[in-house]
């Protein structure tokens, strides 16, 4: 732990600025290109579907005007869902947390170990953490230079620690975690019915379109089938085979109370790792990522449970007790907004 307790702030002197700057915004701009390329797929993919199936391809009214009100329900909440998911804020970890000049310089100072883990502990002592390092000693960042907030990680994409994160998604260019995961859900759940829903609808169009392959007839299968709607069902299928099982995993670490950092790591609490350390019962999991409110489950807006700080445990340890007093509880499980007024949070991990 010795050698890890450092701050890590120095720059090389000879370090063009002009450079730096522009290396920045260059990875600044490449880290969108996934993000741009979801957005290419889903232009075009309404092209096919809208005009290429609908308008051009289906005769009927009726089922043109059913498909279509249907559709875009699907792609309006698909395409709010993955906006909060970029764009939701990712609020920093409170100045609490984070180690004054003295204990910091107290920190670089320490020769062993011991001093090290000691003086991180008589820190730590009056904030709302129960869980530790494999070594027992409390979770602290070097690059953050703050004590980790329970459930809390450094993301080396985000150079920053960030509050409950799950992992750091190129997709939406944004780390999923505490502020966006039920947005997060809710962008996988409705883009795979999305998929599902263009799959289903262009499937007789695609048997067609091969039928007449098979039969020779490619004039009229170029006529019927329309390249673009065959290119859309195989699109579909091979997103909604990807979507379905990222969906039903992130669905099972819901339901378990875990994130994807968690299911390869259980958390460390003072009585050993626990992998269900965090579990409040399958539907109070579930409600903690949705809230109470039925109403809101499937509408992209927060109503997560709690602070992002401060996590119920079952079965507590006595001496955590009073770090997950009934008082907190209640606060926690009254407030769906992600911070308290009265309160700051911040977080890292070694």
């Amino acid at each position: 732990m010795a050698s890890s307790v450092q701050n890590n702030r120095v720059s090389s002197p000879g370090y063009c600025v002009c450079c730096r700057t522009c290396n920045m915004w260059c990875w600044r701009a490449f880290k969108w290109l996934p993000v741009l390329l979801i957005v290419s797929i889903i232009t075009w993919s309404y092209y096919a579907y809208v005009i290429q199936l609908c308008i051009f391809t289906i005769e009927s009214t009726v089922q043109q005007c059913i498909y279509l009100v249907l559709y875009h329900i699907l792609l309006i909440m698909f395409a709010w869902s993955y906006w909060r998911t970029i764009f939701a804020e990712i609020k920093p970890i409170p100045e609490t947390f984070k180690l004054p000049e003295a204990e910091l310089e107290k920190l670089l100072s320490a020769e062993t170990e011991d001093a090290q883990r000691s003086i991180l502990d008589n820190y730590a002592k009056d904030l709302p953490i129960v869980t530790r390092t494999m070594s027992g000693s409390v979770r602290y960042c070097n690059r953050c230079v703050l004590i980790k907030p329970d459930r809390a990680h450094h993301c080396s994409i985000c150079a920053r620690c960030v509050l409950k994160m799950d992992h750091h998604c190129p997709w939406v260019n944004n780390c999923v975690c505490f502020f966006n995961y039920k947005f997060f859900m809710l962008f996988l759940g409705y883009a795979l019915f999305y998929c599902i829903f263009i799959m289903a609808t262009c499937l007789p169009y695609f048997i067609k379109f091969w039928k007449l392959v098979f039969q020779g007839d490619f004039g009229a299968a170029a006529s019927a089938g329309r390249y673009h709607i065959v290119f859309a069902f195989f699109v579909a299928l091979m997103f909604a085979i990807s979507l379905g099982s990222l969906f039903g995993y992130h669905c099972y670490l819901v339901i378990n109370n875990r994130t994807t950092l968690e299911a390869f790591r259980a958390p460390m609490f003072r009585g050993g790792a626990d992998k269900n350390g965090f579990s409040i019962g399958a539907f109070n999991n579930f409600k903690e990522v949705f809230g109470n409110s039925p109403n809101l489950w499937l509408v992209p807006v927060f109503t997560s449970f709690g602070d992002g700080i401060v996590y119920p445990v079952p079965n507590e340890e006595e001496e955590s007790e009073s770090l997950l007093s009934s008082e907190r509880w209640e606060r926690w499980g009254e407030r769906a907004r992600p911070f308290d007024e009265r309160e700051s949070s911040s977080f890292d991990e070694l």
